[in-house]
């Protein structure tokens, strides 16, 4: 993978080369392979290139083409490549050598605008083509690697981080008011509702599922993907579902592991990571190489306060798998001097931006650092794999049964459900009926607002949201069919991920790759019938039964305990626990950040917790608020 950058100038002006070393050398401060420009008179490409798959050692890129008269600079793997080959007529003998970035361009030879449409992978480009005088861009359909632009009348510079594009004199360095506001006034994990914008008012970025094209001054951009539900597969017997989905995955998973260098993975005790680690370690073992596995674990003198159906500690699973998996070096972590607020700063400085995750921050990020130190240039994860291939949500299956008057399925599957759960029939019904048709009012409290009501009002936050479906009080009341809906549907839920891993990446020379996130797999699974999601009562349905023989009995068929990470967050923080109150006490007096935070919350948060840092809190709304207020105010102070 690679950090590109580029300048182009929309009017006749040459390009100025001197921004484009200001541009390149801005990226200096990540590890590179090789670094590389290009230019003519309107155009000059860049790349930072870290070289992760065997075609991108020793890669020209940015590349010209002098047959085909294109440019292209990239950042991309290409996972699609022999169906690629056929398709574009590739010879066998240049299969073996062609780089990503050489197919993209042929691809582009062949389909122009289209492009982006034929390619599986992780990619963010750019493409010259002095013929038609066009500049055309894209970025993959779930945004996993992050390109940012600025654009006025004569000029357009992008990269893939956003530090470079302020360092050129034309850009101004400002705030953008609207971004912040939605990031304070959205209760989830979504920064914005608007994946174009960015915390600066100069700076956009190209949104996932995106291509750009910049023609005769004019710059459009075209949605190419929409992730939607696939015509159901009909197959004969559940035994071909099965093997219908390993076939799939295996292909997937196969795919992510084109490297030379050590390969790892993020490991839990779930069936996610647990999925892609046994596929991953048997293709591995067949190349005689070995997979590393990274793991959360909590520090050694944490007591569990989580109740009995979650776990934090999930060593006995996760060596479980291990252990029936084999071929895996494994290593449990449990980064004993890093906590939720020990990692702010650096967060700040590697995203460029604030961030809400502040519970997984720092084994996040010390996997990475962990990783790095082994070789290894592919990490794998199975963080899409609830929407994937491990969903089946056998309550909201139920409740969708009945919505639909189907009796006899409906009785089947309550008998299964009470059976494998020793719960009476009436129960889950109750239950079922809740979920079918849940009160219009919800018992839960809504979640304090963070944003000033002023600022909120002056911006006019709430209208937009509302527009997006945003429910500001944070009150899930929903079903997770809707749920999934959403995710697949609305762009903005894509940029936290691709941020993170685009960031990370970068720093460390390591490509985050995702099999259930793969288009193919989402295709596939969306194409299943929700009737093999859930079977017999039985929950996660498919993954469990395709991974007999994949996974050990212990965690392919535990329904009972679901691990939770980050647990012990405000244990970690017990030594810094008084400086931390110090600097909330300060900051809820300051003026400035009162302009946009809603003060009264904060100090009320603060009077809650201050003198009672239970570590079972971590998770509450009271600690959420602080952290978010100290993460927004620390970036703000520092850059603007």
């Amino acid at each position: 993978m690679s950090a590109i950058a580029g300048l182009y100038h929309l009017n006749q002006e040459p390009i100025n080369l001197h921004h484009g070393e200001i541009l390149m050398k801005s990226l200096h401060k990540f590890p590179a392979d090789s670094i590389q420009i290009w230019n003519d008179e309107r155009v000059l490409f860049g790349c930072h290139n870290q070289w992760i798959t065997p075609e991108s050692v020793n890669e020209t890129l940015p590349f010209y083409d002098y047959a085909r008269q294109l440019a292209i600079t990239a950042d991309a793997i290409i996972d699609n490549r022999e169906e690629l080959f056929v398709r574009l007529q590739v010879k066998n003998s240049d299969r073996l050598n062609m780089t990503d970035s050489q197919l993209i361009l042929l691809a582009y030879y062949k389909w122009e605008e289209e492009t982006p449409k034929y390619l599986v992978g992780e990619f963010a480009f750019m493409i010259w083509d002095p013929k038609q005088r066009k500049l055309f861009g894209a970025r993959d359909f779930s945004g996993s690697r992050t390109l940012y632009y600025f654009k006025n009348q004569d000029k357009l510079a992008f990269c893939t981080t956003v530090e470079p594009l302020l360092k050129l004199p034309y850009i101004d360095k400002r705030l953008n008011e609207e971004w912040l506001s939605e990031f304070l006034a959205i209760p989830i994990n979504v920064e914005s509702v608007d994946s174009s914008s960015t915390v600066y008012q100069n700076i956009k970025q190209i949104p996932p599922s995106h291509s750009i094209t910049i023609l005769d001054g004019n710059i459009t951009f075209s949605r190419y993907s929409f992730i939607k539900n696939e015509v159901k597969l009909k197959l004969k017997t559940n035994e071909e579902y099965e093997e219908a989905f390993r076939e799939v995955f295996d292909k997937v998973v196969r795919s992510k592991l084109r490297t030379t260098y050590n390969i790892g993975s993020h490991l839990s005790g779930g069936l996610d990571s647990g999925s892609v680690v046994s596929f991953a370690s048997k293709a591995l073992k067949e190349q005689k190489k070995q997979l590393y596995t990274y793991s959360y674990i909590p520090v050694e003198d944490f007591v569990d306060w989580t109740s009995k159906s979650r776990v934090a500690d999930e060593r006995p699973f996760i060596s479980s798998t291990v252990e029936y998996v084999g071929n895996i070096k494994d290593h449990y972590l449990d980064f004993k001097d890093k906590s939720p607020l020990s990692e702010v700063d650096d967060w700040l400085d590697v995203l460029e931006m604030p961030y809400k995750y502040y519970e997984n921050s720092y084994w996040l990020k010390g996997i990475y650092e962990q990783a790095a130190q082994e070789n290894i240039r592919v990490l794998l994860n199975g963080q899409r794999g609830n929407w994937t291939i491990s969903w089946g949500h056998a309550l909201d299956y139920l409740a969708s049964l009945l919505r639909q008057f189907k009796w006899f399925h409906l009785y089947k599957e309550v008998y299964y459900f009470s059976e494998n759960h020793g719960v009476n029939k009436s129960r889950v019904m109750t239950a079922v009926r809740k979920k079918a048709f849940p009160p219009l009012s919800s018992a839960e409290a809504p979640y304090p607002m963070l944003i000033n009501p002023e600022f909120a009002r002056r911006t006019k936050v709430f209208t937009k949201l509302e527009e997006h479906n945003i429910d500001v009080e944070g009150i899930i009341n929903t079903n997770a069919f809707a749920m999934k809906k959403t995710q697949f549907e609305q762009l903005y839920y894509w940029n936290i991920n691709g941020n993170i891993s685009t960031k990370l990446s970068l720093r460390h020379s390591i490509a985050e790759r995702d099999p259930t996130n793969d288009l193919r797999i989402i295709q596939f699974c969306n194409s299943v019938p929700e009737s093999q999601y859930v079977l017999n009562g039985q929950d996660r349905s498919l993954i469990r039964r395709a991974t007999k023989g994949y996974l050990p009995d212990k965690v392919r068929l535990n329904d009972k305990t679901r691990g939770i990470q980050g647990s012990d967050g405000i244990h970690r923080m017990a030594s810094s626990w008084r400086s931390f109150i110090d600097e909330m006490h300060s900051l809820s007096k300051d003026e400035v950040m009162a302009e946009f935070l809603n003060m009264d919350e904060v100090k009320k948060a603060l009077t809650s917790i201050e003198e009672n840092p239970l570590p079972e809190r971590v998770f509450d709304d009271d600690f959420r608020i602080l952290m978010r207020t100290l993460i927004v105010s620390r970036f703000i102070k520092k850059h603007f």
